[in-house]
């Protein structure tokens, strides 16, 4: 662990995330732009369908910057853990010819990810005050709650990626499994819906740590009409569950990656 953040390998990934975002947008017309685009159009999308037409979260303050809000949250989940699942097969030609930590290729992934969310999370940050968000102190709450995001995929990633060098056929599930995990969080609706017509559904919805982080999100940032978990169960030890989970996934998936590092210079 301790040769993690040696000087070697804090160069590495730094270079590892500078060359991995200027080839993200290589030969691309408006470049850099898309990692803001991306999300704004996918946003406008379902802005259209769900809200205006179908009048989904209308009871919610601000619901429109909750889903804009949600959509970011769930793009960085999904491009962190989808880029990293594929980052030790991608650069099987490094692992092969330098002695270095390979948590540095996941990480730098994941890390990759990160940059776009903090741009994108800017843009959340100015359509919120246009449309009228108070912002308080309660906001800088969003560090905390990144930070388990951040755990939660990169524990994944290092789970995935692991699996990915035997296994390449995991892409293709795990993009449906992500697919699935979309619907099933309340992204583009909001819990209360869910609660209003199956309480007991909604609380197990709510064990799933990315809607437990986007329901909190929402509650900081934009306003407390937003339920969120420890609004919901009486538990204080179940309430738990979500907010440790990203710890546990992380360390196993750390464990797990480590355990099989070794092997897959051989492998690829």
């Amino acid at each position: 662990m301790m040769d993690f953040f040696s000087q070697k390998n804090r160069i590495l990934l730094k270079e590892l995330i500078k060359t991995d975002f200027k080839l993200r947008y290589q030969g691309s017309v408006i470049g850099y732009l898309w990692s803001i685009l991306k999300p704004l159009l996918l946003f406008t999308i379902m802005y259209i369908v769900f809200i205006r037409f179908l009048r989904i979260g209308g009871d919610v303050p601000h619901f429109a910057v909750a889903l804009l809000l949600a959509n970011v949250i769930w793009s960085f989940f999904s491009e962190a853990t989808s880029m990293g699942m594929v980052s030790i097969v991608s650069r099987g030609d490094l692992l092969r010819k330098l002695n270095f930590s390979k948590h540095i290729i996941v990480i730098s992934a994941v890390a990759g990810a990160m940059i776009n969310f903090s741009i994108n999370l800017v843009v959340v940050l100015i359509f919120a005050i246009l449309n009228g968000v108070q912002l308080t102190w309660s906001a800088l709450w969003i560090v905390p709650l990144f930070i388990e995001l951040f755990l939660m995929a990169a524990g994944l990633a290092f789970i995935l990626a692991t699996l990915f060098v035997r296994f390449r056929d995991l892409s293709q599930i795990w993009e449906v499994f992500m697919q699935a995990g979309m619907y099933a969080t309340p992204i583009i609706y909001p819990i209360s819906f869910i609660a209003e017509k199956n309480p007991i559904a909604a609380k197990i919805v709510m064990m799933n740590p990315i809607a437990q982080i986007i329901q909190d999100m929402r509650y900081f940032l934009i306003d407390p009409a937003n339920t969120t978990i420890w609004q919901m169960v009486n538990n204080k030890l179940i309430v738990l569950f979500p907010y440790l989970l990203p710890i546990i996934v992380f360390v196993v998936g750390y464990v797990v990656f480590n355990k099989n590092a070794k092997k897959f210079a051989e492998i690829l």
